[in-house]
C-alpha cells in the first residue's frame, strides 16, 4: 500500500491549524476522486491508515475500546496533537469505510475486499464498541464525551447527535456487507447495536443536532457553524429508519433560520447534496450560488474564507462531490440525468468521466 499521508486543510501553502492533517476533513479531500473516476487517487493516501494502525489501536485500547480509533488532529506517522476538541470527535471513525466501499463499488472484486478488510473490520468493532448500551432504554447511545461535526456542543453533556448516530448505523451496515461479500457470517455484536441502537432525535418535527439539544433551533449558536443535520440524507443515503417529511421540514427550517456568514466553504456543497436527493433541484443551485463570505472562489480557483485564510480545500473537494451527484445521481436514484439541476430550460448542463 501507498503511504501518502492526507493534506492538510490549506495544503502547503497556509500552515492553518498547525499544519497538520485533520482526519475528518480527509473525506472532503478525496472522496470526490472516485466519484470522477480517479480512484486511483483516493487510494494513494489509504494505505497511511494501515501504516498508522497500531497506533491507532493503541488509542482505542487505552480507553477501553475494541478495534481502532482513528485519530483527528495528526502529524505525517499518525501522532496525536494537542487539542480540547479532537479527541472528542468521532465523525472521522467511518470514513474509512465509507473509502473503502468507494473502492469496491470501482473494482467489484475479491481482490479490493481482501486489502481492505482488516482495517474495515477493525473500524467497525471500534464504532460497536463505543457505542454504550443503556439498560434502562434498552438502546445503544452516543456519548455523552463526544463533540460533533458541529463543534457547537460540550462534549460533557453532548448524547446522541443526529448526523453521528446515521453515520454510525450506515458504516456497520456497510461492515456488515462486506464479511457477506467475503463468506463470512455477521458479527452479531455489530447486528445488536444495529437492532438497538437509539432512533435519530426528532422534536416538533424536525431532527435535532442531537438528542441533549432540545433548543437545536432557538438558540442561536446552535444555528451557526456546520449545518451537520443535513448529513444525514445527503452526505449518507437514505436509511430505513429515515422519515423523509421530517427531513424535508428539516432542510426548509435550516434554510430559514441558519446564520450562514458563520459556517465554512464545505457547509454549501453539503446542504447541496440534501437538497439534490429532496428533489430540490432549485435549491440545491441556489445554495452553492449563495453569496456568502465562505462560499467565496476567487478568479484562481481557490475557495476564500477570510482575509489570513484564502484558501479552503474542503470547499473545492465539496463542491466536486456535490456537482457528481446533482449530474450522475446517487444510490437508488432510477430518475433522469442531472437531477440536481432544474428542468425549466436554465441549465444546459454537460459532464463526463
Amino acid at each position: 500500500m501507498c503511504r501518502l499521508s492526507p493534506p492538510q486543510e490549506t495544503g502547503l501553502t497556509y500552515n492553518s491549524w498547525y499544519g497538520k492533517p485533520h482526519l475528518e476533513m480527509h473525506w472532503w479531500h478525496a472522496a470526490h476522486f472516485a466519484q470522477w473516476n480517479r480512484i486511483d487517487l483516493l487510494e494513494k493516501s489509504l494505505g497511511w491508515y494501515k501504516s498508522i494502525r497500531e497506533k491507532a489501536r493503541a488509542i482505542a485500547s487505552r480507553q477501553g475500546f475494541k478495534g481502532v480509533r482513528w485519530p483527528k488532529m495528526v502529524d505525517q506517522d499518525g501522532n496525536e496533537s494537542p487539542s480540547t476538541i479532537a479527541p472528542f470527535l468521532i465523525w472521522q471513525q467511518p470514513h474509512f469505510l465509507y473509502f473503502a466501499e468507494l473502492c469496491y463499488r470501482q473494482y467489484h472484486n475479491r481482490a479490493v475486499l481482501e486489502k481492505y478488510k482488516d482495517l474495515v473490520f477493525e473500524t467497525a468493532d471500534f464504532m460497536a464498541s463505543y457505542a454504550y448500551y443503556d439498560p434502562p432504554k434498552k438502546t445503544y447511545i452516543l456519548g455523552p464525551g463526544l463533540i460533533p461535526a458541529q463543534e457547537r456542543f460540550k462534549a460533557e453533556t453532548t448524547v446522541n447527535p443526529t448526523y453521528e448516530l446515521a453515520y454510525w448505523r450506515w458504516g456497520l451496515t456497510v461492515a456488515q456487507q462486506w464479511r457477506q461479500r467475503l463468506g463470512m457470517p455477521r458479527n452479531p455484536q455489530w447486528d445488536d447495536v444495529l437492532a438497538k441502537l437509539s432512533p435519530l432525535p426528532i422534536q416538533d418535527g424536525l431532527y435535532l443536532a442531537a438528542e441533549s439539544a432540545p433548543d437545536s433551533y432557538t438558540f442561536q449558536p446552535y444555528m451557526t457553524d456546520h449545518p451537520a443535520v443535513l448529513g444525514t440524507y445527503g452526505f449518507l443515503p437514505a436509511s430505513p429508519q429515515l422519515d423523509m417529511p421530517t427531513m424535508q421540514r428539516t432542510f426548509d427550517k435550516i434554510m430559514k433560520v441558519w446564520h450562514w456568514e458563520e459556517t465554512w466553504g464545505w457547509d454549501y456543497p453539503l446542504v447541496a447534496m440534501t437538497a439534490a436527493r429532496l428533489g430540490k433541484s432549485k435549491e440545491a443551485v441556489d445554495v452553492l450560488l449563495m453569496k456568502v463570505t465562505k462560499n467565496t472562489y476567487l478568479p484562481n480557483g481557490h475557495n476564500y474564507q477570510r482575509s489570513n485564510l484564502r484558501i479552503y480545500l474542503p470547499g473545492n473537494g465539496g463542491l466536486l462531490m456535490a456537482i457528481s451527484m446533482m449530474c450522475a445521481g446517487w444510490d437508488g436514484y432510477q430518475g433522469e440525468p442531472n437531477p440536481g439541476f432544474p428542468k425549466d430550460g436554465s441549465w444546459n448542463v454537460k459532464w463526463e468521466g
